[in-house]
């Protein structure tokens, strides 16, 4: 006998993913039976709804696969939402506001103020606005792009930076032109004050994680790769990310607490300095086998990979690119150990094939077209890229071959239209014109069969996925519209693919989640509105989220109106 379903949804416009390409709405039902999809369509789900079913009238709402964020630092955003001073660029337009913010802070209950979210592009450079601010307490500012912080006195007293610190590999330690130091660390630098800053404790962590799942949750989102958490997690964003957090998510896990399927990289070397050596003793150590080694269902918490920083960012100098850029017109580096050009590449070249000995998936961050195109190479020659499906993060091209290899090799993609969107005249300052309007070529992407996929970033931009469709459909930036005649513009349904069945084979999980069929798992997202043109897709902002299924139960839920 066919079972009964436990939820029916009807009077939907149903995005099933099930063709690849645009996407499919051919439906208007769905039902839910023990987590799993039990029938689609009009015809199928009346013979499944029975006496005890819910049924719920989503009329004419749009009904998609639950949204999985493929490159959110979970733990980080959750710091950044929950646990930090929020710094609002809207409450603090200038250093003269951001300093009058921290004035009025308590600190923590380990002596220090932590506030999070300045964007130098909004407020201009840090140059030692805040060195004398609250000299009685450390200070420590995280910026917005995770991949900068600011410091006052008290704070380099504490971690020890003075004047005759050297920068670490991949990193930029703020100087003004009489060589005394501004407060600012950039990438590898960050590491300098994480390292010493005391441990966030474990209570606000929690805390600040589960508060952090029902923001997610309540935004359709159903799952997420955190990128890069374990022994490096100094290195990258605010440092929350630690082993210690690794453990907490698995603790989550075995308590049911965790309804978020969360994908995990692991970080062993930061945004510089890294090294065969230190992934070869990482994975030594048993880390990877965190999770499976105490039960946990691999469906819901795993271990895919590693994450590997090949250079930093553009804003910061540090991106990798094959023309100069910038003010100061660098091409920037690899930020992983070599003394040359050649030797980095080559020590690329070997931590991607110790990630690859090990089974494991590497997410390498690369943002300059160099760096991108070294990457891509380097997989090519020495790993199994299309088994493993490794993957690049950010990504920027000098042309389209690299994409074309990309495709034949089976290398994935995943990049932020949201933050192409809110950084995009600082990028098409440092870059110019014809540079930033390559970045991000997700058509070409698409023609050539590289599987892509959108992600928010969080926190260096919001999770709202919807911002990212529009951001991806648009192609706009905050002071500029998008051109209509665009060459890289895609469809919102396709950016809808990105977040959810393309996002699931970066996942390997294509098998369970990202699209509407019987059998698939119960992940699902209903909106208030059916799912827009391209010509209006800004009303996706109008579309709240009323239901959000994980598994079959509701973990998020309002009321239609």
């Amino acid at each position: 006998m066919t079972p009964s379903a436990e939820l029916a949804i009807v009077n939907a416009d149903v995005l099933t993913m099930a063709a690849h390409g645009q996407g499919a709405s051919a439906s208007d039902a769905v039902a839910v039976a023990s987590g799993r999809i039990l029938a689609v369509g009009k015809d199928a789900v009346p013979e499944v709804i029975g006496p005890d079913t819910t049924v719920i009238d989503a009329r004419g709402g749009a009904v998609v696969p639950g949204i999985n964020d493929s490159h959110l630092h979970f733990t980080a955003a959750a710091m950044a939402a929950f646990g930090y001073i929020p710094v609002d660029p809207a409450a603090a337009p200038d250093w003269t506001a951001l300093a009058s913010v921290i004035e009025r802070a308590q600190p923590g209950e380990d002596g220090w103020i932590r506030a999070r979210g300045w964007d130098d592009a909004l407020i201009g450079p840090a140059t030692g606005q805040l060195l004398s601010v609250r000299p009685e307490v450390p200070v420590v500012a995280f910026d917005a792009t995770g991949h900068r912080l600011v410091v006052n006195r008290e704070a380099l007293r504490r971690v020890g930076v003075t004047s005759s610190t050297a920068p670490p590999i991949g990193g930029v330690i703020g100087r003004d032109a009489d060589g005394e130091l501004t407060g600012l660390l950039q990438d590898g630098a960050m590491e300098l004050v994480n390292a010493a800053l005391p441990p966030v404790p474990r209570s606000v962590l929690r805390d600040a994680m589960l508060a952090m799942q029902r923001h997610l949750h309540a935004q359709g989102i159903t799952s997420l790769t955190e990128p890069g958490l374990g022994p490096a997690s100094a290195g990258l964003l605010d440092g929350s990310g630690s082993t210690a957090a690794l453990r907490l998510l698995g603790d989550l896990a075995l308590a049911r607490d965790l309804t978020l399927r969360t994908t995990v990289l692991l970080l062993f070397s930061g945004t510089g300095g890294a090294d065969a050596a230190s992934v070869e003793a990482g994975l030594a150590s048993g880390l990877a086998a965190e999770y499976s080694d105490r039960g946990i269902d691999p469906a819901l918490l795993r271990i895919a990979g590693v994450k590997v920083f090949a250079d930093g960012i553009p804003r910061s100098g540090t991106a990798w690119m094959a023309e100069p850029y910038g003010d100061h017109c660098t091409r920037g580096s690899l930020v992983v150990v070599g003394r040359s050009e050649e030797e980095r590449v080559a020590e690329l070249g070997r931590i991607l094939e110790v990630i690859d000995r090990a089974g494991l998936q590497a997410g390498i961050h690369a943002t300059g077209d160099a760096a991108t195109e070294a990457a891509v190479e380097a997989l090519i020659r020495g790993t199994d890229a299309a088994s493993r499906r490794h993957y690049i993060i950010h990504g920027a091209f000098s042309s389209h071959r690299t994409i074309e290899r990309m495709a034949a090799s089976g290398i994935g993609y995943s990049t932020n239209p949201l933050i192409r969107h809110g950084a995009g005249e600082a990028m098409r300052r440092l870059l110019g014109e014809e540079r930033f309007g390559r970045h991000q070529p997700l058509r070409s992407a698409s023609k050539a069969g590289v599987r892509f996929t959108l992600a928010s970033d969080a926190p260096v931009a919001s999770t709202d996925w919807r911002e990212t469709v529009i951001a991806a459909v648009r192609r706009g930036t905050r002071a500029t519209p998008g051109a209509d005649r665009d060459p890289e513009r895609i469809s919102g349904r396709q950016a809808l693919r990105a977040m959810t069945a393309d996002a699931s084979w970066q996942d390997h999980a294509e098998h369970l989640k990202g699209r509407i069929a019987p059998g698939m798992a119960a992940d699902l997202c209903i909106l208030s509105h059916p799912w827009p043109n391209d010509d209006v897709i800004e009303d996706l902002l109008e579309s709240d989220i009323v239901l959000t299924l994980a598994a079959g139960l509701p973990v998020h839920e309002r009321a239609l109106l």
